[in-house]
């Protein structure tokens, strides 16, 4: 399905205050660390933002087949998607408060579908109106169900068959410290990552102030990584969330197609019959 080419990956603050009667804005506030998202929501957001809820609208129940965060059956998709008043011909901005990493796995959901979508640069930071406190009821509205394109959705079986292939670039959103498993997250089943990953984590998409790189700049990353001349790239975080941000930013280089592994390393990580590497073999 082709990628919808009137929107880019991430819109200014400017840009959503000349359009913002023409978009459905949505908080996408989620914390690793157990912090509710909805309470932050509720104690401050852009006028008219609606709330999404990673763990329920924007995934299925975690499993140990799917992981934490599995992307959730279209059928529901479809239904949370109406419950946020998102309709089939709405166009969709996405922010948070972490430069994007978290409103980066509903706009690549949607770009996917072929929903026009966008996360807000700099997030709720770059806002420089007044917030609203409270929650916003959107109108519900119908959503026809898509299924999820199986050449942008790689499974387990997929990755393990294509490990430590160079024509099959994995790449591995978190931080450097959980990708070599120096510094693991308690949410991690173990340390380390997918044998032959490269590290691209996801803040490495960002200039010095928080905001979206230039396409040269995250050409030049990705490059030097491998995406110029692979066959696939594929990318994967904790649970499929930020690893969307490499998603949007690989797009916004110029790189297209590139996959998400949904089930990420809480899928991987969590089963002990697949291997684990620690430290990084690509470093010199």
């Amino acid at each position: 399905m082709s990628q919808p080419q009137n929107l880019p990956v991430a819109v200014s603050a400017d840009w959503l205050r000349d359009h913002r009667d023409r978009v459905v804005l949505v908080d996408t506030r989620w914390y690793l660390d157990g912090r509710s998202g909805r309470e932050a929501y509720l104690g401050g957001h852009l006028p008219g933002a609606v709330f999404a809820d990673v763990d329920t609208d924007l995934a299925a129940p975690a499993s140990a087949d799917g992981g934490r965060h599995p992307l959730p059956a279209p059928e529901e998709f479809a239904t949370a998607l109406g419950r946020l008043g998102i309709g089939d011909g709405s166009t969709v901005v996405a922010y948070d408060d972490a430069g994007g990493s978290v409103a980066a796995r509903l706009v690549w959901m949607l770009r996917v579908l072929g929903t026009p979508a966008a996360f807000l640069d700099g997030g709720v930071q770059a806002w420089s109106g007044p917030l609203e406190t409270g929650d916003v009821s959107a109108r519900p509205t119908g959503r026809t169900p898509v299924p999820w394109p199986h050449d942008r959705v790689a499974c387990t079986e997929t990755v393990s068959t294509r490990t430590g292939e160079p024509e099959h670039l994995l790449l591995d959103a978190r931080t450097y410290g959980r990708y070599t498993g120096e510094q693991p997250a308690p949410a991690d089943a173990r340390p380390g990552h997918v044998p032959g990953a490269r590290s691209a984590a996801w803040q490495g998409n960002l200039d010095d102030e928080g905001f979206l790189a230039p396409p040269d700049v995250l050409w030049e990353r990705f490059s030097a990584l491998g995406a110029d001349t692979a066959e696939t790239v594929t990318a994967y975080c904790g649970s499929g969330v930020t690893a969307c941000h490499d998603l949007l930013a690989l797009e916004h280089a110029g790189v297209a197609g590139a996959r998400l592994y949904p089930g990420s390393w809480s899928r991987w990580g969590g089963d002990e019959s697949l291997p684990a590497e620690t430290g990084d073999p690509h470093r010199t």
